[in-house]
């Protein structure tokens, strides 16, 4: 003969069940904003610096054909025929231009924006500054065919702080992010209708009813 093992309920998970509703909100927030002031701390810091051309026609040529060209400008100013010619002056290799530059244009204006990002401020000014002249000499070469030339309209200048987070604005990111989390959580679980160790109720079985008396 054998004993049937029962099956007994972790006192930890019990105690788990016991906690009220809004723990969740709060160990969510918690673990959030542990995560996001954590990650405030060991991401290092990136500076961002940004210089302008802007693109001038020349006799004959429209403001059109001025933004149009400052476009094409924008988007070839990442190439390696552009920044070749920049990693001599800003001292770095062509990949960590081709990394590190991004450029921006406006289809209002005919502007060309090279923001370059790096852990040194001096260095992101170099290679912003860098790209821009390179980008310029490229239009010269070309103003007799295309009517159009790149002139500096504002070099970069050293940033005043880095453009990454601070840790504060992180960890309260973080802190909100788990939050809403911990409120979705308890949205989702299963609501309690009752005890689940309290004994069933036993179905009440109705008996048989009793026969009426027919009159013969």
């Amino acid at each position: 003969m054998t004993d049937t093992p029962t099956r007994r309920r972790l006192p930890s998970l019990d105690r788990v069940r016991q906690l009220p509703a809004w723990s969740a909100l709060v160990a969510g927030a918690f673990l959030g904003g542990l995560l996001g002031g954590a990650y405030g701390v060991l991401t290092p810091p990136s500076y961002a610096a940004t210089s302008y051309v802007v693109a001038v026609p020349a006799k004959g040529a429209t403001p059109d054909a001025a933004r149009g060209f400052a476009q094409a400008y924008g988007r070839v100013a990442t190439q390696v025929a552009v920044l070749g010619d920049a990693q001599v002056w800003a001292g770095v290799p062509v990949r960590t231009l081709r990394d590190s530059v991004r450029t921006a244009t406006s289809p209002d204006a005919p502007m060309v924006s090279v923001t370059a990002t790096s852990a040194r401020p001096e260095e992101a000014v170099d290679m912003a500054n860098a790209v821009s002249r390179a980008l310029t000499r490229h239009a010269e070469a070309t103003k007799d065919s295309t009517q159009v030339r790149l002139v500096q309209f504002s070099r970069a200048v050293k940033p005043g702080g880095p453009a990454t987070a601070p840790t504060a604005l992180t960890t309260l990111v973080g802190a909100s992010a788990g939050g809403l989390l911990g409120g979705l959580v308890l949205l989702a679980r299963p609501r309690r209708g009752g005890r689940d160790d309290g004994p069933v109720p036993a179905a009440s079985v109705p008996g048989p009813a009793a026969a009426a008396d027919v009159p013969r």
